[in-house]
């Protein structure tokens, strides 16, 4: 029923460009892999995502903001996300479940009955195999993040105006999730430069890959 691997981390940490070079190593080594995000994984997803990331829409209500991506979540579990794991396939989605858990929950404090009701909903109980937690300060993340959407002239930017404050907690929580899944998150020191995070990547997940 193939494997599941999903990235997580703060804005800028890298997982974006870890997952592509993921992606190449795993293909070339001859696993079937399918790389996929959240939001945005679906086409109704890809709308969800213009309203959760732009960062005109600052008025959203943190309520909101959680089912939204509830909504975007429950549509990439059935349209994508099962059916390429039945495939037998290495999913690599960049972001799950762990955000909306950090984001949602511990940063933006919703109750976290209901983050944990909307997370059964939407996911049905799927869960990653493993999660690769790029981990690096948050000023440094932040930086690299203004840089690469100045770049892009990407409007996506909405968590990048959120106060620093904010994303101590993303971090936080986060390292906090790891502390108490050990045997599905690996953190990653995501201070290192590109090719050092991949191979820390690599080590660290040959073994849990199938055969």
């Amino acid at each position: 029923m193939g494997f599941f691997i999903t990235f997580e981390g703060g804005e800028g940490s890298g997982k974006t460009t870890q997952l592509e070079k993921l992606a190449q190593t795993l293909e070339a080594e001859g696993y079937a892999v399918f790389k996929t995000r959240e939001p945005g994984g679906t086409f109704t997803g890809a709308k969800i995502r213009q309203i959760l990331l732009n960062g005109d829409h600052q008025d959203i209500q943190p309520l909101t903001e959680l089912l939204l991506y509830a909504a975007d979540r429950a549509q990439h579990v059935q349209e994508v996300l099962r059916p390429a794991l039945a495939a037998d396939k290495i999913v690599l989605c960049d972001r799950y479940q762990d955000s909306t858990d950090v984001y949602q929950g511990a940063a933006r404090g919703l109750d976290k009955q209901w983050v944990q009701t909307l997370a059964d909903l939407a996911t049905g109980g799927l869960k990653p195999d493993c999660t690769l937690l790029l981990d690096l300060p948050v000023e440094l993340g932040l930086q690299r993040s203004k840089n690469r959407l100045a770049e892009e002239n990407s409007g996506e930017d909405r968590f990048e105006k959120e106060a620093l404050e904010f994303h101590e907690k993303v971090r936080a929580g986060f390292l906090k999730k790891a502390q108490e899944e050990p045997k599905r998150f690996l953190v990653i020191d995501a201070t290192q430069n590109l090719d050092e995070i991949h191979q820390e990547i690599l080590n660290k997940i040959q073994a849990r890959l199938p055969n």
